[in-house]
């Protein structure tokens, strides 16, 4: 099958919410390499290699920009220079994260919101649109939910993705779906413990692209662009 692209938020390899929370997937997306498992105290019964099997697959990162495959009069050369060129001017700026549930799943979520990161993501979903190829009837039907919106739809057909813009919720997923709310919530409180020291800000420092080379791959980083820097306060 035809490679996929992704232009994911990932941390420097060397940040520690990154080396982290990779270690926690059993995954780095630089390598590609399983890593050893930290012990959480709390989820002694938990089988977390089913439990991070989800997110273990696509990496540590936030989606800005959906998988896609690439448009037939692009190449992937010319997408690692637009990630690297957009990233050349733009500045760094700080999120405040914390682990919270979305519906029911785990991830590290924006704890007060933040303007810088919505641009961030309107940006790649916009500017790099022309990278993208349309979406096939296969991956169409399987991104449209039932229950989506008008705008919702309009999206999807515009953008390849429905989730996006207003949509949009920032998420760094740390587990896959955890059906039983009490379960939930006794992770939940494990992985805030485990994380504690990770929550509040962040320096968000660049942009990933990353890559699948088929559909049963992983995604692993190809590029990573950094911005200039931060912006004096």
């Amino acid at each position: 099958m035809t490679a996929r692209y992704a232009l994911y938020y990932v941390p420097s390899q060397d940040d520690q919410l990154y080396r982290e929370a990779s270690r926690w997937l059993g995954q780095d997306a630089y390598s590609g390499s399983r890593l050893e498992r930290p012990s959480v105290a709390g989820l002694g019964s938990v089988d977390v290699e089913g439990l991070t099997a989800d997110p273990r697959h696509y990496g540590f990162h936030a989606t800005l920009k959906a998988p896609f495959e690439l448009a037939n009069d692009k190449t992937e050369a010319e997408l690692i220079a637009a990630v690297e060129n957009y990233c050349r001017d733009r500045q760094g700026f700080t999120a405040h994260l914390s682990v919270q549930a979305l519906s029911v799943f785990l991830a590290f979520r924006l704890s007060e919101p933040s303007s810088d990161m919505q641009a961030f993501h309107e940006d790649c979903v916009r500017l790099f649109e022309p990278f993208r190829a349309p979406l096939s009837d296969f991956d169409y039907q399987r991104r449209r939910r039932p229950g989506m919106s008008e705008a919702q739809d309009r999206q999807l057909k515009d953008f390849g993705y429905p989730g996006i813009f207003q949509d949009f919720r920032f998420h760094m997923t740390l587990t896959g779906a955890i059906r039983d709310e009490a379960v939930r919530s006794s992770i939940l409180a494990a992985l805030k413990s485990h994380f504690a020291d990770l929550e509040g800000p962040h320096r968000v420092t660049g942009l990933g692209l990353f890559k699948q080379m088929d559909r049963d791959s992983d995604f692993t980083v190809i590029a990573r662009g950094r911005f200039a820097g931060f912006a004096a306060v």
